[in-house]
């Protein structure tokens, strides 16, 4: 294994900052790759990477993804992360062009910068200098990039795990760059996360006159009452890992303009977020058996964006802490909380465990990230690949 010749600095160690500003430059907003996989692949080829481009979809809306690998022994450690973005907004709130890669008194702004272009360019960098300073590297190193997690994620992650499984390209152990710290680098590292259940439930009734209440059906009543009943106790009171499940309702839609028509449907939207004492279809069954009870012909639909898992404390998982802490100082904590990510995909097939940047400023205007932290990150992933690349 080489370094593609690519020289390190000490004001940019494994050109950590150069590729973050790259990649920042190609405006890939999902679903549009604008440049970022082809540009990351060029780098990973430089520095001896085989890579494989995996476009998955139909036609001109194929999503790009990406799989390199460096080396073929074992242990085999993959990163994953995304280039795809999420949209800017209004550009003129910006002070910085979202996607000119600037950088203002020792930080960077882009959209991207923390959420997760920085987060990759850590971690290729990080190759670079494990590569420079070790004599015979072992195992395997390898990146599951796809331009496909901030969208519907249908064509991405998950698309490239089932080639992966094909093609016998599986790893040990898979760390996810997504940004984990709240307001500093090195307080948590995620192993893992809740599940996701989105539910739409319309109740019909018979439409009437409010001062003939007996000659109609008033769904309202009937939808309160279902979504009374859901949300009368807690699910549960979390569990060794996990916090508490949550059941919230996100809306209540009834469309009715008039103050005296009883009217003729009513219809809701909720989310669960549920932890390892639940399972998303045992959780779509408690739904549709409370709505049976008070709204037998309601018409439910569920999707499950993601089931909870967890990976059990281990040497990996260890190794990063140790890491973690050499450079910072703090001890992370181990932690299962916030929203899903394309780990709840990868936990189907091996341990993962996330770190990255602090997300402060992650989908805000004018996104950013120091360039203490980028570097910081690049000697904490590096340490962690010097640990486990034994």
């Amino acid at each position: 294994m080489g370094n593609g010749g690519i020289a390190d600095t000490e004001q940019d160690p494994g050109g950590v900052v150069a590729l973050a500003r790259d990649l920042i430059r190609c405006p890939s907003i999902t679903p549009d790759d604008g440049c970022g996989i082809t540009a990351l692949a060029r780098v990973l080829e430089q520095i001896g990477f085989s890579v494989k481009l995996l476009p998955f979809g139909d036609g001109a809306a194929r999503t790009p993804n990406l799989f390199a690998r460096l080396g073929t022994g074992r242990p085999h450690l993959c990163f994953a992360g995304h280039t795809d973005v999420v949209p800017v907004g209004d550009v003129a709130s910006w002070a910085h062009d979202p996607f000119g890669g600037d950088i203002h008194d020792g930080v960077l702004f882009g959209r991207g910068a923390c959420d997760m272009k920085g987060g990759i360019a850590a971690f290729v960098a990080a190759v670079r200098l494990y590569l420079d300073r070790t004599a015979h590297p072992q195992g395997s190193i390898s990146l599951l990039i796809t331009g496909d997690e901030e969208g519907p994620a249908t064509n991405g992650t998950v698309r490239v795990l089932e080639w992966m499984e094909a093609e016998g390209q599986i790893p040990d152990f898979c760390l996810v760059g997504e940004p984990t710290n709240p307001g500093e680098m090195g307080e948590v590292i995620k192993i893992g996360r809740r599940g996701s259940l989105n539910a739409h439930i319309v109740v019909h009734g018979t439409q009437g006159h409010v001062a003939y209440p007996h000659r109609a059906d008033n769904p309202v009543h009937r939808l309160l009452a279902l979504l009374g009943e859901l949300t009368a106790a807690p699910l549960d009171v979390g569990s060794e890992w996990f916090e508490a499940s949550s059941l919230q309702v996100t809306s209540l839609d009834v469309g009715n303009t008039a103050t005296n028509v009883i009217p003729a449907s009513a219809a809701a939207r909720l989310n669960i977020r549920f932890n390892d004492l639940h399972s998303g279809a045992d959780l779509a069954g408690w739904i549709r058996t409370v709505a049976a009870r008070h709204a037998p012909k309601a018409e439910i639909g569920i999707s499950i964006s993601g089931e909870s898992f967890l990976t059990e404390p281990g040497a990996p998982v260890e190794a990063l802490r140790a890491s973690v802490r050499a450079v910072t100082g703090h001890v992370p904590r181990l932690d299962t909380g916030g929203g899903t990510s394309d780990a709840r995909f990868i936990s189907r097939y091996c341990p993962v465990a996330e770190f990255g940047l602090v997300g402060a400023s992650m989908h805000k205007t004018d996104e950013h990230v120091s360039l203490s932290d980028l570097k910081q990150l690049t000697a904490i992933y590096t340490g962690f690949l010097e640990k486990v690349m034994r």
